[in-house]
């Protein structure tokens, strides 16, 4: 039988929303929603249809026999499994007290789902990946802006002029992004991309800063001298929504461009110019304060000067600016439920909130968990559930990882894949593949907001299920399902929906409800109370940092250069994998079976290497990745960069076992190397060495 549904992809995070049509449960077609995307689809998304039929994934769940980590495993009912899992977090909720369990996610707009469990058990200790993410540039908005990094959209579509630090748009692929961002350019907008090394971004960019890594800070508060020096600024919108301007001035007095160009190895006059361009660009313009920027030791303060920045340049409810999302009051509608339960009143163990009074308690941040399975303190950490969540390739120095979880009577994955982390736990359960499942509704902020859902395309193919069920048989053994008051997904949809006055019959024609016909428009005049911070305005002196003994505004520090014979490792994305989810896909793996090492054609040249050798990359501790050389002028020679989610350690994922280089492993030490003021960890600040290596034997 065939048929044809509307749903969103799940091949990487910006869950683009798609088409799907199948036949006798196969999958036969993928596409971008017509209605949203024009069919437009990335590799990734396509190869969606590779997934449900890999076999090289969980297909039932399982039970650890062995060792932690050694691969031995028995098949389990769902019945079996689930009573497993919920007597062992019984007994340790009993034995340890409820906090003991930490329950975290990969985050995304579910994450409502895997938080409530986890407070209903009785746990303040949800968690999500964004230590490694996006949290320095939450924390950073938060202590200027009042909201967080979810607190403005980008209007990039209709902007005059988008900058980008190191947030490579066009390998990372929001494929709606990036249809702005070319719009953009085709309207005669600008695009200044900065970064190490040449990347798809740069390739598209008007102005290209290559930059010392470790430097972003330092063209930032260049930047920020000049703009203040020719008034390139909105001395209205400034006079009346920002605070802490004359400080600022006082500041930057210092870090001149000749002074930041000598830093990053720029020119002064670019700079110069620069700031000129904006200048006559502003207000359409965004500077864009980073995703994943959890990269170096003052990443915080390089995010917070991108957004004082951004107040300079009065773009806030701007068109082509940063808009405030709608949402469906804004449309006068009212809103989808969402699960729920309250946070019990207890610390968190890993001292959000009470510890670090600066940090947003939301998600808390992951990696100090494990300073509370080493201490005891403020309790022990006992069990870890992980919901599409692999710390081991999302956090540096697994091995450090593994011996601190060792601590732990309980190690749950909930994924679709084997994950590095699930291979070492004690349950697998396994989650059906996107194209299998369903999902609770969501609300899809911005100038016209809707909601969205996932509809299954095809019923699962092994004996996978969906997280809603998987959490309420949880919540149902844990004796809490009364925080989760439906036994069926389409009971689940009539409640979240009721409220509404739609039905779930109206997702049918287009997949979205849009709750507004025409987008709703800038309004800078009405920006009274939208600020969240103490004073109500953009604190460039941020009272809450203050108040925990930080630096509002900090000195810069020029970055550790590399011990000689070494190279500063940065790593990132491309458009063919999904951080560390796709490297085992049958079609992606043959498209992209290793990754590489870019490293600059002077520093090549003196280690003998040329463009295609096989070198060995290798770490502090000694760790050893073998990976095709990429040489080129076009990366700065103290860095060499490679593609993250590689090395892969799971015996099962043979298409992908132990080829290329694990970036995280090659990060020994720091895992407790945390940027003090944001909680991001600094995933740039280890050193390698390259030599010639010898070619893999199944290379």
């Amino acid at each position: 039988m065939k048929k044809s549904v509307y749903t969103m992809c799940g091949m990487c995070t910006v869950r683009c929303p798609i088409r799907v049509e199948s036949e006798n449960n196969k999958v036969t077609w993928i596409e971008g929603n017509p209605h949203l995307l024009n069919g437009a689809l990335c590799a990734r998304g396509t190869a969606g249809i590779a997934l449900t039929k890999d076999q090289q994934r969980p297909q039932q769940p399982l039970i650890r026999q062995g060792e932690r980590g050694e691969g031995k495993w028995r098949t389990a009912s769902w019945d079996e499994a689930l009573d497993y899992v919920a007597d062992k977090l019984k007994g340790i909720r009993e034995k340890y007290g409820a906090e003991s369990i930490v329950v975290s996610s990969r985050g995304g707009p579910w994450q409502d789902m895997y938080k409530t469990f986890c407070h209903a058990i009785g746990s303040p200790n949800y968690t999500n990946h964004d230590d490694t993410c996006g949290r320095n540039t939450h924390h950073a908005s938060l202590s200027i802006n009042g909201v967080g990094r979810k607190g403005f959209q980008y209007d990039i579509k209709n902007s005059r002029h988008l900058v980008l630090f190191g947030r490579n748009t066009f390998d990372s692929l929001r494929i709606p992004e990036n249809r702005q961002v070319l719009d953009m350019l085709d309207n005669g907008g600008r695009l200044t991309y900065v970064d190490v090394r040449q990347t798809k971004t740069s390739n598209k960019a008007t102005r290209f800063f290559l930059v010392r890594p470790g430097t972003d800070y330092a063209l930032c508060l260049g930047i920020l001298h000049q703009i203040i020096k020719e008034g390139a600024y909105d001395n209205d919108f400034v006079s009346q929504w920002v605070s802490g301007f004359s400080e600022l001035s006082d500041f930057v007095e210092q870090y001149t461009p000749a002074w930041a160009a000598k830093e990053c190895g720029v020119e002064e006059g670019a700079i110069k110019d620069f700031v000129r361009e904006i200048n006559d660009d502003r207000p359409s313009i965004i500077f864009h304060p980073g995703w994943m920027l959890t990269r170096y030791r003052d990443s915080f303060y390089a995010s917070r000067a991108i957004h004082t920045i951004n107040a300079l340049m009065g773009s806030i409810e701007q068109k082509g600016g940063l808009l405030i999302p709608r949402g469906p009051g804004d449309c006068g509608k009212k809103g989808p439920r969402a699960l729920d339960c309250p946070k019990p009143d207890i610390e968190r163990a890993d001292g959000v909130g009470k510890k670090y009074t600066h940090f947003d308690k939301g998600p808390g941040l992951a990696h100090l968990n494990f300073e509370a399975m080493k201490t005891g303190s403020p309790y022990p950490v006992k069990a870890w559930v992980a919901m599409r969540h692999d710390l081991f390739t999302q956090m540096p120095d697994p091995e450090a990882q593994k011996a601190l979880l060792n601590n732990c009577e309980l190690l749950v994955s909930i994924d679709v894949h084997y994950s590095e982390y699930g291979w070492f736990s004690d349950v697998i359960l396994p989650h059906a593949t996107f194209l299998e499942r369903d999902n609770h509704i969501v609300v899809q902020k911005g100038a016209k907001p809707r909601l969205a859902r996932r509809k299954k395309a095809i019923d699962p193919i092994f004996d996978t299920k969906p997280s809603w069920e998987i959490f309420k048989q949880l919540a149902t053994r844990m004796g809490v399902d009364e925080y989760f008051p439906y036994n069926s997904i389409e009971e689940l949809w009539d409640w979240q929906l009721e409220p509404t006055g739609y039905t779930i019959e109206d997702f049918d024609e287009k997949g979205f409800i849009s709750l507004t016909d025409t987008p709703i428009p800038p309004e800078p005049d009405n920006l009274e109370g939208k600020f969240k911070t103490p004073s109500g305005k953009i604190e460039i002196v941020s009272e809450k940092l203050t108040k925990a003994g930080l630096e509002s505004l900090k000195p810069y520090e020029s970055p550790e250069a590399p011990p000689e014979g070494k190279y500063r490792l940065v790593f990132g994305r491309c458009g063919l994998h999904t951080h560390s989810h796709t490297q085992n896909n049958p079609l992606l793996n043959e498209m992209m079976p290793y990754n590489y090492v870019s490293i600059n054609t002077a520093e090549a040249a003196k280690l003998g290497i040329k463009n295609g050798d096989w070198v060995n990359m290798t770490g502090a501790d000694g760790y050893t990745g073998t990976v095709p050389a990429h040489v080129t002028d076009f990366i700065h020679p103290e860095a060499v960069f490679t593609v993250h989610g590689f090395g892969r350690q799971v015996p099962k994922q043979t298409r992908t076992y132990n080829k290329g280089v694990s970036d995280q492993r090659l990060m020994s030490g720091l895992l407790d190397k945390m940027d003090e003021a944001g909680g991001g960890l600094n995933l740039c600040e280890s050193f390698v060495s390259i030599s010639r290596g010898e070619k893999p034997p199944e290379a």
